[in-house]
């Protein structure tokens, strides 16, 4: 049976709560349907967000060389992916990797750790980075990812500057022993919330493509609303060869987009970023779901590339959205802009054609 979007929008638009039953009807849609789940989502978007993106840059610190042991991850302990790996970045040559970022449009700098959790002189560290930053920055936020924090640290990053913390529950509490077991999904609990009380700014998201069963997805969504957490990244699984997920591709772009569209009506009010892997699942539907999704990272993740920021920056541009902290008609409105190429190949050549 079909599900009346307009509806379920108009509840939401209204203060309502997505119940459990309304999150299984829009990730159990029919292909048919996604436009009109895509437009019913984009005016809660529109409503929260207009026509504002959020673009956010990470900076690998530290690859690799982590010793827990989260299934998805390239940076896992026995993984066998072919990554970077390297210790500290120096200060000045993470300012430097941030410096790109905020060129190209981003108006939050997300730095990233691999590991368990920081010490208190990886926190010194860290809060000579973002001092770093800010003083050439002052206007850009600072996220800080280092893994689980123990007492205090918190409060030591927020003294330093750090504006928000990132740390993902990456799937439901029901599923978490089958992804790792080297911490629990009440670990991280605990540091989303310590970030809370610093008064850092929460950001914390999921994974999808693991295997995850609707009602999963639906109990982590919910999960992150009763987190309150302020920005949402939607992970799409990038399955690395030599991690135990390697082999796992079970998202299609419109699977990809329906969880897009469940974050929006389960948390309208809340930054929703597609993240990691848009560009291997959502693939050409990536301008479409920016009428779900207010938020976006720029360039390369932490161990794997995206795709080419120039084309992000038009892709942003050519939909007709305004980036956050720019001012409209900046250099990025013609980011797409392309001359003519003469065609070399095909009829009348010896070269073979474009198909």
């Amino acid at each position: 049976m079909s599900t009346d979007f307009a509806a379920l929008a108009d509840q939401q638009l209204a203060g309502g709560t997505l119940t459990t039953d309304q999150a299984l009807a829009i990730l159990r849609s029919r292909d048919e349907e996604l436009l009109d789940l895509v437009a019913a989502g984009a005016r809660l978007r529109r409503s929260h967000f207009g026509r504002l993106v959020k673009v956010n840059y990470l900076v690998n610190l530290k690859s690799g060389l982590c010793p827990e042991d989260c299934g998805y991850c390239s940076q896992r302990v026995g993984s066998e992916a072919p990554i970077l790996k390297y210790s500290w970045l120096k200060p000045d040559q993470a300012v430097d990797q941030a410096s790109h970022g905020i060129q190209g449009g981003a108006s939050r700098v997300c730095l990233v750790a691999s590991g368990r959790g920081p010490s208190n002189r990886d926190i010194e560290r860290v809060g000579d980075i973002v001092g770093k930053i800010k003083a050439d920055h002052p206007q850009v936020e600072v996220c800080a990812c280092l893994g689980l924090l123990k007492t205090g640290q918190a409060d030591a990053l927020r003294e330093a500057g750090v504006d928000a913390y990132n740390h993902n529950i990456n799937t439901s509490e029901s599923r978490y022993e089958e992804i790792c077991s080297t911490h629990t999904y009440a670990d991280r609990v605990e540091t989303i919330d310590a970030a809370k009380h610093s008064g850092m700014s929460a950001c914390s998201g999921l994974i999808v493509g693991m295997g995850e069963s609707d009602e999963e997805i639906v109990e982590a969504i919910f999960a992150l609303r009763a987190l309150d957490s302020d920005s949402i990244p939607v992970n799409f699984l990038m399955p690395f060869e030599g991690t135990p997920l390697g082999q796992d591709w079970n998202l299609t772009p419109q699977r990809a987009m329906r969880i897009l569209a469940l974050a929006r009506f389960a948390c309208p009010d809340r930054e929703v970023r597609m993240a990691g892997g848009r560009e291997m699942h959502l693939r050409t539907l990536q301008p479409l779901a920016l009428h779900l999704a207010n938020s976006l990272f720029l360039g390369d993740y932490l161990t794997s590339q995206g795709q080419a920021a120039q084309d992000d920056l038009a892709m942003i541009a050519d939909g007709g959205w305004q980036i956050v902290g720019q001012v409209p008609g900046d250099a990025t409105a013609e980011a797409g802009l392309t001359h003519p190429v003469i065609r070399e190949r095909g009829a009348g050549t010896a070269v073979t054609a474009n198909a």
